[in-house]
């Protein structure tokens, strides 16, 4: 019979979980404090621990470590009220099987207790021992959100944060990639090393190979001294490859190199210079696509994939609008030196309505717009831009015709420019795209040939731009992020 231990001060948790195991083959014990937690570990050194994170004056991880000490086959569940990113992320690095975050889904927390006593089942001593907890992050730096994506995400960067392992960081522009890269970094044993971010797309492909590799005097005009490249300033440390989906093809075959052999040589150069870099590897493009393009290198694509973190959009995480907000609102009044303190519940709904097509990084530059338009200590809805007055974007395109959606067009571009906002450029062709990209699918009955044939692109360029937009071939899926279709 499986033993479940439950300690927490919360009788009810207890009353719960027993009668979810009332028929089953699970005896559950429980301890109201963390001192009889851990006498009845040592006593009945339990397949399985559900501990809440704040039991008095010790933290839920000060007593996993003394609880793995006594019986370090238990698999530790935590249980909590609240959870900040940075306290999941170090749980799961310090080794823990799961973090849940109440109210609890009932069948979830049976799956995630069901699947801890599998492994229990199967487990044999471990050796290893576990990295020691480091610096935390500024808060300019720290990951913000509790929603259950988020929660997901902070699990996979506590698990992947201590391997020395590579990691592939997918998602949108403006989700936060970087801000997962230096996560992994801050929690990893590396974290006294150099972190280096370099972004593949802003630099011209000539010198991006310089810039990574470095170069040697006399290599190419102009070179008239030898340069040190990312991955020597990188030694010991972590590299992130920003954008490495748009990394030119020689660049690819030398980045490979140094994932399979460790060692590379300089632009111009003939020493082959050995290094201890972790790579970091982010992009928001669709790297199977490019792969079919014949635009990036399927073996490069593996070594970089050795684990894929994938970043979920602003407007799939919707609950973590307000905590957000609030976030740049302190930090951008502080850097501006004004008195906003808080925001109006009004003004928090319309954040939450809209769709932020350009993610987290459109909602903090939003923040500042309204806070230099702001008076008085609180943000109100009159002080936002105009595009999030001026209606919901949550659903768009709803039961709208087609006709209707184009005439909304030039509604919607006049909305933007009275607004004063700035990259309409390329928004309105991002929107434009999702509007005939729609129509020809449609027009095509999900036959990607024939749309292709409609738009006189090709059938990759038509995939390349489905997947951009959020499409998809055959039913059109729209999720909410333009304010058109």
């Amino acid at each position: 019979m499986h033993k479940l231990l439950i300690i927490d001060d919360d009788p009810e948790v207890f009353s719960i979980v027993k009668h979810l195991y009332d028929q089953k083959q699970v005896q559950v014990y429980s301890a109201r404090t963390a001192d009889e937690g851990l006498r009845q570990t040592r006593e009945l050194k339990p397949a399985v621990v559900l501990l809440d994170h704040n039991l008095g004056e010790r933290s839920g991880l000060q007593i996993m470590h003394e609880l793995r000490e006594i019986s370090e086959n238990s698999l530790v569940v935590f249980l909590t009220g609240h959870g900040s990113t940075d306290t999941v992320i170090e749980a799961m690095k310090q080794g823990a099987h799961d973090y849940l975050v109440k109210p609890i889904d009932l069948h979830h927390l049976e799956q995630v207790i069901s699947r801890a006593f599998e492994i229990s089942e199967r487990a044999t001593t471990d050796s290893s021992k576990l990295a020691n907890p480091t610096k935390s992050q500024s808060e300019s730096e720290k990951l913000i959100g509790n929603s259950p994506a988020m929660q997901t995400v902070a699990k996979e960067i506590g698990r992947v944060a201590a391997q020395d392992v590579t990691v592939l960081i997918l998602g949108e522009s403006g989700t936060g990639k970087e801000l997962v890269s230096r996560a992994i970094f801050e929690h990893s044993h590396r974290n006294q090393g150099p972190f280096i971010a370099i972004n593949c797309a802003a630099i011209p492909e000539a010198l991006l190979e310089s810039e990574l590799f470095g170069h040697e005097k006399g290599a190419f005009t102009g070179a008239d001294h030898r340069r040190i490249g990312k991955f020597e300033q990188c030694h010991g440390g972590t590299l992130l490859l920003d954008e490495v989906g748009d990394m030119a093809p020689n660049t690819q075959s030398k980045l490979l190199r140094i994932l399979e052999e460790r060692c590379f040589e300089r632009v111009g150069g003939n020493e082959s210079i050995s290094v201890d870099v972790r790579i970091l590897a982010a992009t928001n493009q669709d790297l199977e696509l490019r792969i079919e393009e014949g635009r990036f290198r399927k073996d490069l694509y593996y070594r970089l994939r050795g684990v894929a973190i994938h970043l979920p959009p602003l407007r799939e995480r919707r609950e973590d609008i307000p905590l957000l907000a609030m976030h740049f609102v302190t930090r951008c009044s502080r850097e501006m030196d004004m008195a906003i303190q808080s925001i109006s519940p009004e003004a928090i709904a319309l954040l939450s309505k809209y769709s932020w097509p350009g993610n987290i990084r459109e909602l903090q530059a939003t923040i500042r717009e309204a806070l230099l338009r702001s008076s008085g200590s609180v943000l109100l809805p009159e002080f936002l831009p105009q595009a999030l007055l001026d209606g919901p974007s949550e659903t768009p395109g709803g039961d709208a015709t087609p006709a209707e959606n184009w005439q909304r067009l030039g509604e919607v571009l006049e909305g933007w420019f009275s607004s004063g906002q700035t990259d309409l450029y390329r928004r309105a062709l991002e929107h434009f795209d999702r509007l005939i990209l729609t129509r020809a699918v449609k027009q095509s009955n999900g036959n990607q040939t024939k749309a292709s044939e409609i738009l006189g692109i090709s059938r990759f360029t038509l995939r390349s731009k489905l997947r951009s937009a959020n499409l998809a071939i055959g039913k059109v899926v729209l999720p909410p992020n333009t304010g058109l279709v």
